[in-house]
């Protein structure tokens, strides 16, 4: 991108701004009993806490299954590609999706590292830390709540935010919705939705079936997956919530190509992978209880208990063949208490904590033509567990709109492999921390608030991260590497953000805003690199990431929607000397020393910009109209750690178009639309340090999708 354009993308965020401090003024000088904003902006997951977004002193966005209904469901990036600061590629449709929010978790290669993944506030995410999300269904989210920026005060491992998908059980009326999707390369996706509610409870069950070709070679997948919630009240003032998932699926991988194969043809397939047939089959399930009851004169206080247990089979067929069996138990408490301090101070504390222990085996055998051996040529028991407590406490310093919050955690993670066939590699390996966090809101109006925030992050390594190499400091002789460190950093951010809305405004009645400066270090940042196409993890040194988030969204004119998201990101090592492990000309491995500083973290845009507009023309009380275009520009991205090579820019232009009509309690949504319409050819994803050059994977072509959504109200 120009300098010039860059220049012009802070003067629109610039101006966004001045409208909403213009509109803020003007309601405030005339008729200030007016000025609203919106009541159900209530993050209750994610932060642990129940705050208006307006309360909160760091950047967090909730987004309503309303704001996407008509588009495309099959990808995360489907769903949360406007919200500013949070960039996603992804390799093949729905899964190993890279979530990078601020820089974390852009060096995971496979799976979500950094940023922790929550359904219905229950972890997604494996007591290690790194996440997939095959159980994740967009017909069946009610809303998404979405953490940005350093969390480790109140969860493990997610320095980089927390995404909490909730499922919706919150429904006013009986409900049967039967859904199908069509698409390019053969996309078909059938499902159901209902929802029953009576006095006594509520009841949520989903089921999709999902087969997609992929647009690329050797990249077909399919999926089951069913959702569930039971919720009950026994008392005036307590809940009860039943839930439960289980999906299962097949994916097979295409690998990266290497720059001239991508050049040749970007949708082929890496020949190992289809010589292996490499392919993941899952199998997954989870059963949870949650209790949340108030209690107290005023309802001041209030306690939150979930225990969940969880299955997971699990085959990776790469250049061997692995088989995981696991089964995990865990919980978390929260309690909280409201208070007056002072004689009129508002405090809020809470203190809480979790568990999550998994084990099982892990039986490794070798990969005959994408058939298991006969021979088992490894058997570990590996047990992974973490336990953590936090705490928090906001209290009011002045006037009802200027409070402190503090909160801090301590984290226990260990690893424990036990080899069966060979007990010397046995290996057991710990990190603990302690992550305190301060952050300060500003009210400046009822409906605009500034905050900052300093603190630390924890981030442990990942068990598939620890994997021992032969050019460790034992030479692999342990099952678990000894020289791997946890990634440590400071964080800080300064922002302001608004949510104003004013009914009898005809333009810009609506106006939703936030802008962040943030800035942080990071210690011993874990980044990946490759062996023979085997991806190891080691240390760098010190990185500073520093940046600029940008979100907005304006009603233009009644049913007229303009939407903005910009990320500025300057990430950089500033000491980084590595061993760089490389292939000499007879294919031998070789290693040398290397100087990294001052290069730029790979897999990380410098820009970053969608923008959208959306038109919802309502012809009658029957029929909705609905219209949407939308561009993103992400500029290049560095391929490795010394910066020998970056991939192009690239911009996506889309369009969507859907109707709703409704005919008494019958209810038809019908929506259309094209991906990527010029066509654009591009790198998706980065396999990031990868020794023999294959760092490439293609992003979607034009793609083609339909919808049809058939509900019945009862």
């Amino acid at each position: 991108m120009k300098k010039n354009s860059f220049f012009i993308l802070i003067f629109h965020c610039v101006v966004f701004i001045s409208l909403a401090f213009a509109q803020d003024e003007q309601k405030t000088t005339t008729e200030t009993d007016t000025l609203q904003y919106q009541t159900d902006e209530v993050v209750v997951t994610g932060t642990r806490t129940n705050k208006k977004i307006i309360d909160i002193p760091y950047s967090v966005i909730r987004l309503s299954n309303k704001t996407y209904k008509y588009d495309r469901k099959t990808s995360i990036s489907d769903v949360l590609n406007t919200v500013p600061g949070v960039f996603m590629q992804n390799r093949y449709g729905n899964h190993d999706v890279r979530i990078s929010i601020r820089g974390f978790g852009s060096r995971s290669n496979t799976g979500i590292r950094g940023v922790r993944i929550l359904l219905d506030g229950i972890p997604e995410s494996e007591p290690d830390g790194q996440t997939r999300i095959e159980a994740i269904d967009f017909n069946s989210i009610g809303s998404i709540e979405i953490v940005k920026g350093n969390s480790s005060s109140l969860y493990t491992n997610a320095p980089g935010g927390v995404v909490n998908f909730i499922n919706d059980i919150n429904f006013p009326n009986n409900f049967l919705v039967l859904f199908n999707d069509i698409g390019s390369y053969q996309l078909r996706r059938n499902g159901f939705k209902t929802g029953i509610r009576t006095d006594d409870y509520s009841f949520l069950a989903t089921y999709t079936y999902h087969n997609y070709k992929g647009y690329r070679e050797h990249s077909e997948d399919y999926w089951h997956i069913l959702n569930t919630v039971l919720e009950t009240n026994p008392g005036k003032n307590t809940n009860v919530q039943f839930l439960g998932y289980f999906t299962t699926g097949l994916i097979r991988l295409p690998g990266s190509l290497t720059k001239q194969e991508y050049e040749e043809d970007p949708f082929m397939a890496a020949q190992r992978e289809k010589d292996f047939d490499f392919r993941r089959i899952s199998k997954k399930g989870r059963i949870a209880l949650r209790l949340n009851s108030k209690f107290g004169e005023m309802l001041n206080n209030e306690v939150e208990i979930t225990i969940y247990g969880t299955i997971k089979y699990f085959e990776r067929t790469q250049r061997n063949y692995r088989i995981f069996n696991r089964y995990g138990l865990g919980s978390s408490v929260r309690f909280t208490n409201k208070s007056v301090l002072f004689g009129n101070k508002e405090n809020e504390f809470s203190i809480g904590g979790d568990l999550f222990y998994q084990t099982g085996p892990i039986e490794d055998y070798n990969n005959i033509n994408g058939k298991k051996g006969d021979i088992l040529n490894t058997l570990v028991d590996e047990t992974i567990g973490n336990s953590g407590l936090f705490i928090q406490n906001i209290f009011e310093l002045y006037g009802k709109r200027f409070y402190l919050l503090l909160s801090g955690r301590y984290d226990n993670v260990y690893f424990d492999q036990k080899d069966q066939l060979l007990a010397v590699r046995s290996d057991i390996r710990r990190f603990e921390a302690f992550t305190p966090k301060a952050a300060l809101n500003y009210k400046i109006t009822p409906s605009i608030s500034a905050y900052t925030s300093l603190g630390l992050s924890f981030d442990s390594p990942a068990g598939n991260e620890l994997d021992n190499y032969p050019l460790s400091s034992n030479n692999g002789s342990t099952l678990l590497n000894p020289d791997l460190k946890p990634q440590k950093s400071k964080n800080f951010e300064i922002g302001i953000k608004g949510n104003i809305v004013e009914f009898d405004q005809k333009y810009f009645g609506k106006t939703f805003f936030e802008l962040t400066f943030f800035n942080s270090t990071i210690e011993d940042e874990i980044v990946p690199f490759e062996i023979y196409g085997d991806v190891y993890y080691r240390n760098s040194a010190q990185t500073t990431r520093r940046g600029i988030e940008f979100g907005g969204r304006t009603d233009i004119i009644e049913g007229l929607h303009l939407i903005l998201s910009y990320t500025y990101s300057n990430f950089k090592y500033d000491n980084y000397d590595a061993a760089s492990i490389d292939l000499d000309s007879l294919g031998s491995i070789t290693t040398q020393k290397k100087d990294f500083s001052g290069n730029y973290v790979p897999s990380v845009p410098e820009h970053n910009l969608t923008t959208a507009l959306e038109y919802e023309h309502y012809f009658n009380y029957e029929l909705t109209g609905f219209i949407k275009t939308s561009l993103q520009y992400v500029s290049g991205l560095f391929v490795n750690d010394a910066n020998t090579d970056k991939t192009e820019d690239y911009s996506l232009l889309g369009a969507t178009i859907g109707f709703d009509y409704k005919l008494g309690k019958i209810n038809i949504l019908l929506s259309t639309g094209l991906n990527n319409i010029l066509d654009k050819r591009y790198v998706g994803f980065v396999n990031i340090n990868s020794t023999n050059g294959r760092f490439y994977e293609a992003g979607e072509p034009r793609t083609f999708f339909a919808s049809i959504h058939l509900g019945y109200t009862f």
